[in-house]
């Protein structure tokens, strides 16, 4: 397995930050370390539009430490980009000679064009929406983009961000109402001249750290069971419940915040005017929130420079699967042999009339076999525990907060009364009836599983027969011996009859041979 350690160093008008990733086919895109320092090199820009010595000063020392940083990592490849802060300063080349000189990092000065759209392939390479308006709020532009079943249609760069518009617009450490009206009214202007982002009706996503603080914000006041903000979503009630919220604090309080980082407590309201500005000109009630941005953009256009099929947008989930799965032991094979069995099953079953058959159970069910009893790689007797958490308690690229945690409970799946305790918590996310069949569904997985419990795959499809009233027979075909399957399907076949509410037969069938 070849694993290359790569390292982007963003260059924004607030924040300078070195990201750490490590890449490898079998593991995928991995981050092992994240800094930043908050330089504001925006208001290193003088009035006759050059960088100040002392700002320059401020990137050179900050690349120098990161070089060092990077070389204990052992970093090969290297991508440092400049954004608005060095893009609107009249001295930009200047300063990227200066650097590659004195810190051997050479510096790639992005265009409007191409930061929104690093931001764009980023959160379709990490999101299941299909089409969307994004929105990236730096420190001194935004960048907006449309996407439309996962096509980039239109994109655009705005002249502010949260640390220029601090500047013009507000007077002390905090933006007071009489200042947010008047943000209000001028960016409404920038937005609405804009005619493919009027009145377009489709959700926002909010990429960078103001909208991933306010998601962090919303979070804390919740009190919110899982943790993770990528593909956090929020309407436009919570954002302006956010905004009377933030708005009573003093600036003081504004940098106790829990989920508010303190280098934020002066722009995070900037932000959020922004926000709800841009949700009422696109009409939409609808506000996620990215993980991944710029940053990530980059590292994955590195990647796929080498190997354009390496990650697909239209299977984003499937692809993180593979990667967590061999993370926690499972190989390819096996969790081609789940899917493969649990959709057998599944087709089985409605051919009888046991379930009714409904695509999006079957992508469901199939979705939580790649994953199902991952926890075995931590410990057998509380595999489900440590299943459960491993996926409902991290960011999973492709998948809602609510379907990831659907994934949870289905592949922690032990028994009835595990399956309680685990969907506790979330008993106002789902309606009974979901809850039945998300527990149906967790009962035939676990029977599945079952039937690969040697983790030899040679179990190759299973057939159903419903011989008697109350009698359901299970062929199970296998290109070899089966005894531990058999034997592992045997103690378990207890969670499908109760699903069925018919005594279960199971007969091994081998393909091709005799014994």
């Amino acid at each position: 397995m070849n694993e290359v350690n790569m390292a982007v160093i963003d260059i924004g008008s607030n924040t300078i930050r070195l990201v750490l990733y490590r890449y490898s086919h079998e593991k995928g895109l991995r981050e092992i370390g994240n800094m930043k320092t908050v330089a504001r090199l925006r208001k290193y820009i003088q009035t006759d539009g050059y960088m100040s010595e002392e700002g320059i000063e401020v990137l050179k020392n900050t690349l120098i430490s990161f070089k060092e940083i990077m070389q204990d990592y052992g970093v090969t490849t290297v991508k440092a980009a400049a954004t608005a802060a060095i893009r609107q300063a009249k001295n930009n080349q200047e300063i990227l000679l200066q650097m590659e000189k004195d810190t051997g990092i050479k510096i790639d000065l992005l265009s409007e064009d191409e930061e929104a759209y690093f931001g764009y392939l980023a959160v379709v390479h990490s999101m299941e929406i299909p089409s969307a308006v994004t929105i990236d709020i730096g420190g001194g532009s935004t960048e907006i983009t449309l996407f439309i079943n996962k096509e980039l249609q239109h994109s655009i760069s705005f002249p502010f961000g949260t640390v220029s518009l601090k500047q013009s617009f507000v007077t002390g450490d905090k933006i007071n109402e009489k200042e947010k009206y008047q943000l209000y009214q001028n960016i409404k202007k920038y937005f609405e001249n804009v005619a493919w982002l009027k009145n377009v009706k489709l959700p926002i996503v909010g990429i960078g750290g103001s909208a991933r603080n306010l998601a962090q914000i919303h979070q804390h006041l919740i009190d919110y069971p899982i943790s993770g903000v990528h593909h956090y979503e929020m309407n436009e009630e919570t954002l302006k419940n956010l905004s009377g919220y933030l708005g009573k604090q003093s600036f003081e309080q504004l940098k106790q915040i829990d989920g508010l980082s303190s280098d934020r407590a002066d722009i995070i309201e900037i932000a959020l005017v922004i926000f709800k500005t841009l949700m009422e000109v696109v009409d939409s009630n609808s506000f996620y929130i990215s993980k991944r941005g710029l940053r990530e953009g980059l590292i994955m256009d590195i990647v796929m420079k080498s190997n354009p099929e390496v990650f697909q947008p239209f299977n984003v989930f499937e692809d993180y699967a593979n990667h967590l799965a061999f993370k926690y032991g499972r190989t390819e094979a096996e969790v081609g042999t789940l899917v493969t069995l649990i959709e057998n099953i599944y087709i089985e079953s409605c051919k009888w009339n046991l379930f009714q058959f409904n695509e999006e159970h079957l992508n469901l069910l199939k979705k939580a076999a790649r994953v199902f009893s991952i926890g075995d790689y931590i410990e057998l007797d509380s595999s489900n525990q440590h299943t459960f958490y491993l996926i409902a308690n991290q960011s999973i690229p492709g998948l809602n907060h609510k379907n990831r945690v659907k994934i949870a409970l289905l592949a922690s799946y032990k028994n009835r009364d595990y399956f309680r305790r685990l969907s506790q918590p979330f008993l106002t996310w789902f309606t009974r009836e979901e809850l039945k069949i998300l527990r149906n569904f967790g009962a035939l997985l676990k029977f599945v599983y079952s039937l690969n419990s040697s983790k030899r795959n040679i179990v190759k499809s299973i057939k159903m027969e419903l011989q008697e009233k109350d009698i359901i027979t299970l062929f199970v075909v296998s290109k070899g011996r089966a005894v531990a399957e058999i034997h592992r399907a045997q103690s378990q076949k207890k969670h499908i009859e109760r699903l069925f509410k018919k005594r279960v037969k199971i007969e091994l069938i081998y393909e091709g041979w005799n014994e």
